[in-house]
């Protein structure tokens, strides 16, 4: 008798790999990186000294950090290929605390 694997969203060659998500987060990131730097230009734009500084110092920093450390894993994750090197990547990520 076989047992078969319930049908998910991850079913296809890329979507289930950790490369495809890391990408995915990556992209994400970048994103949202560039919606705050326009929401940074509207601010300053409108002479709203406030909010330009907020943002700046609450959020961009921030996502420039994410996307450097996002992209590094990226980076990793081309280098060991799938297999047992992810394993590898995985356990360094849980030594690490993470992602950010």
């Amino acid at each position: 008798m076989e047992i078969s694997l319930p049908l998910s969203e991850f079913d296809h060659d890329v979507k289930g790999h950790a490369l495809h998500a890391m990408e995915f987060a990556l992209s994400m990131e970048k994103i949202a990186n560039a919606r705050l730097l326009h929401l940074h230009r509207i601010a300053l734009r409108n002479h709203d000294a406030q909010l330009a500084d907020f943002v700046e110092s609450e959020f961009l920093s921030m996502q420039v950090e994410a996307i450097k450390k996002i992209a590094e894993h990226v980076s990793q994750l081309r280098r060991v290929g799938a297999g047992h090197g992810v394993w590898h990547f995985n356990q360094m990520l849980l030594r690490e605390g993470g992602i950010a």
